[in-house]
């Protein structure tokens, strides 16, 4: 098939950029993929796009000079060089690194809807994917049934520090089991068999860093225009969980009139939105590993508060991110 554009991917062997890799190749065949080295990576280095083999090339202005897109999926370092180096090509920000930029837009495309999905504007920064989830629940709740009032507990992953967390999650729990020190350079504590409130005081990025910047996405989310438009913002905690890979959200919603489990079970079923019935397991991270939109299932009525239920959610975070950024690339294109 003719390639009919060329999208450049800073960072294409970090967890965020192997995934938009994987969502281009096997959903977009049209598409061009230029990997671009970032600070960690080697030029020259062979690696494949799908079946295709490619390789990875320096981030010089010259090669972004024809690309229709650049998608920033490295380190904050890279992502401030590309960011230097792009010109007026479309960047699309999966790293935070242009979040703070006064032409910065915030994109999500699940979500929008309507006048939302306009694609105008030089910058796109990818909304959290903890937002990108609630933002799909809340709304599509709201759509049918108005909400009173919301809590969500969070339990975040490793792998949404990168690929070195995930390392020193795994590296820690082999050394619990062999008595040995323990590695504390992202977390500054124990992560292994354990669950955080707040990391240690030598941590590079503090976890109510990672709250703050939830709760800012989902707001901005929940007003956007469109179906389940007004839906009020949650009361928030971020928990950091010991596993690897996967969001996982316990969710107790009041409605102004609750309108039953069979009721809630059916409209909040959507292409992005899979509601696992009463008659089925739960959802768990581990089984939403590489599917697309977010699963709910466990929903349960509050015994002590009549008009509220409880609902647990999951979500492949690296998948989720990347099929927005993807999504914002076509827009543009």
């Amino acid at each position: 098939m003719a390639k009919t554009a060329t999208l450049g991917l800073v960072g294409s062997e970090s967890l965020l950029g192997r995934e938009v890799r994987d969502i281009i190749s096997t959903s977009h065949p049209g598409l061009d993929l230029r990997l671009l080295a970032a600070d960690e990576e080697t030029p020259g280095t062979l690696t494949r796009v799908g079946d295709e083999p490619a390789v990875v090339i320096g981030l010089r202005p010259e090669v972004l000079a024809d690309a229709s897109a650049l998608f920033l999926a490295g380190s904050s370092e890279s992502s401030r060089k590309a960011l230097q180096l792009a010109g007026e090509t479309p960047v699309i920000d999966l790293t935070y690194a242009a979040e703070e930029m006064p032409e910065a837009r915030l994109r999500a495309p699940m979500v929008e809807c309507g006048d939302g999905g306009d694609p105008g504007g030089p910058l796109h920064v990818i909304a959290h994917p903890a937002a990108i989830a609630l933002a799909l629940f809340l709304r599509r709740l709201n759509t049918h049934d108005s909400i009173r009032r919301a809590v969500v507990q969070i339990f975040a992953p490793a792998s949404e520090r990168g690929s070195a967390a995930v390392e020193e999650l795994q590296q820690q729990t082999v050394s619990l089991l062999s008595f040995k020190a323990l590695p504390r350079a992202i977390f500054d504590t124990q992560l292994g068999f354990n669950l955080l409130a707040r990391y240690g005081e030598e941590a590079p990025v503090p976890l109510e860093e990672s709250e703050l910047r939830i709760e800012r996405h989902l707001a901005t989310l929940l007003a956007l225009p469109g179906d389940g438009e007004g839906a009020p913002m949650p009361s928030l905690r971020l928990i950091q969980a010991p596993v690897f890979h996967g969001y996982s959200m316990s969710a107790w919603v009041e409605f102004e009139a609750n309108p039953g489990l069979e009721a809630l079970e059916s409209s909040l079923a959507t292409d992005s939105i899979e509601v696992r019935g009463g008659d089925f397991e739960p959802p768990t991270n581990v089984g939403q590993a590489g599917q697309n939109g977010i699963a709910v299932g466990a929903i349960l009525p509050d015994r002590n508060a009549a008009e509220a239920c409880w609902f647990w959610l999951v979500a492949d975070n690296l998948r989720l991110m990347a099929e927005n950024a993807v999504a914002a690339a076509t827009q543009i294109l």
